[in-house]
């Protein structure tokens, strides 16, 4: 099953990216959003970031003030779901450290005021729903491309 949808929450449960792979309807997603991060940001640290709740397998990860949770819908015939948890994680900490890379340390700011190229970096990653890249120069490349190319136009009306 590939991921549904991807989180990025910070600590008083206000959500400042969400990335959704398959259809789900306005209410549905705020509903379900909503009792998710409630669900993810009352678990101490000391409990597995591994959560199954209403249909999904809910994968989470607390970097300094935010969290990344990445949710895939369980099988139809109610067996577990193949996705691996633990690639599951690998790829929410090969994410961080791409934005990192990106952003110098990213930050719940960084999220805030460069939301589009956080999409950008976030599809180059993900493409509806499976992971189709890890390499943070191939990702992070396209980003530093529109972002010369914006010097250059910035620099031409001055």
């Amino acid at each position: 099953m590939p991921i549904s949808f991807l989180l990025m929450v910070n600590k008083q449960g206000q959500t400042r990216l969400s990335s959704y792979y398959e259809w789900i309807s306005m209410v549905e997603r705020s509903a379900l959003e909503s009792e998710i991060i409630r669900k993810c940001l009352s678990r101490s640290e000391l409990q597995c970031s591994f959560v199954e709740y209403r249909g999904y397998k809910v994968v989470y990860r607390r970097y300094a003030s935010l969290f990344f949770i990445v949710g895939s819908r369980l099988s139809k015939d109610g067996n577990d779901n193949p996705e691996n948890e633990l690639g599951m994680l690998e790829f929410i900490h090969n994410l961080v450290e791409t934005m990192d890379k990106w952003a110098g340390s990213i930050c719940e700011l960084d999220i805030m005021y460069q939301l589009e190229q956080v999409h950008f970096l976030l599809d180059e990653m993900v493409m509806n729903g499976y992971i189709v890249e890890t390499n943070k120069m191939n990702v992070l490349r396209p980003l530093d491309l529109m972002e010369r190319e914006n010097q250059k136009s910035e620099s031409m009306y001055r």
